[in-house]
């Protein structure tokens, strides 16, 4: 790789992802739902109060968490963003679902939510947003479409950690969604991800999917004497010590976004004066939305 060659990204790491790595291995217990995943558990649920959150080995294996949460299956349709990783597709694919395109918003990627309502059928099961760039989605729209026809909303919030609805926080806002650690998000775990229950009816089942399909949780929680497999699941925890390399990171999370903020404001004032002379369109923020800075893009 030349000296000039510019990274697509740089990891930033605080400086106590290897002290705690190391004191999650001192500790004895390096597999999935140990000390520092509890720790990390209990700081989403206390900075953003979702009803439940689980970490999981990236965002991918959240978002097939929450397509096997809603019970996807063939013959049903799921409506997502035309511009969209792949991830977001794929969990509802695997599931067999049919996979309906909704265009992006004139002047943003996001997708446009007053076009959601023409895509919906009788064969609809559940609409997926995205929160590109961590910038809101019409939430309020698309939440009152999904009551109106009786679907479930799915946030992809894999851009979206510490940015904001109309004061709510992303990911709190439909029935179930997604994070991304991974190293190209602003809080990093190398991979990682979580999956976000705010619909309490998913609460129980969703512990026994990230646990193998078995009752492990409750067993360890001294609800049943003895664990055994009890619905389909997978390994979707990660180990303790990805959990611990990302509570390093979740403890500098104010400072980390406040240098990306400074960050992105820097390119927003620098290349004003090119969106000036009509050569490039710059980010714009909606109203209702807040910017975590995640992303600086351009439209040329």
């Amino acid at each position: 790789m030349s000296a000039d060659f510019i990274p697509f990204n740089k990891p930033y790491l605080t400086g106590h992802e290897v002290i705690y790595m190391q004191e999650a291995v001192q500790r004895g217990q390096i597999s999935g739902n140990g000390y520092f995943t509890k720790k990390c558990h209990t700081f989403f649920e206390e900075k953003f109060s979702p009803a439940k959150c689980l970490l999981t080995t990236s965002c991918t294996d959240a978002l097939e968490m929450c397509a096997i949460l809603l019970n996807i299956k063939a013959g049903d349709e799921v409506i997502i963003p035309s511009y969209t990783f792949v991830s977001t597709a794929n969990a509802f694919v695997l599931r067999g679902a049919t996979i309906v395109f909704a265009d992006s918003m004139t002047g943003h990627p996001n997708l446009d939510a007053n076009t959601i309502r023409s895509l919906i059928t009788p064969r609809t099961k559940a609409i997926v947003v995205v929160h590109y760039a961590g910038i809101a989605c019409d939430m309020d729209l698309i939440m009152s479409l999904a009551k109106e026809y009786n679907l479930f909303v799915v946030e992809d919030a894999a851009q979206a950690i510490d940015s904001y609805y109309k004061g709510r926080a992303l990911g709190t806002i439909g029935h179930l969604a997604a994070f991304s650690f991974h190293e190209t998000k602003n809080i990093i775990s190398g991979e990682g991800g979580l999956l976000v229950v705010n619909d309490l009816q998913f609460a129980d089942r969703s512990e026994i999917l990230w646990e193998k399909g078995t009752n492990r949780t409750a067993f360890f929680k001294g609800m049943v004497d003895k664990y055994g497999w009890v619905d389909i699941g997978s390994s979707f925890l990660p180990s303790d010590l990805i959990a611990a390399f990302l509570f390093a990171q979740l403890e500098q999370l104010e400072a980390i976004q406040h240098k990306r903020t400074q960050i992105w404001e820097t390119y927003y004032s620098q290349l004003k004066h090119l969106e000036d002379q009509s050569h490039i369109k710059l980010p714009t923020i909606p109203e209702y939305a807040t910017n975590n800075a995640h992303m600086f893009f351009l439209q040329c």
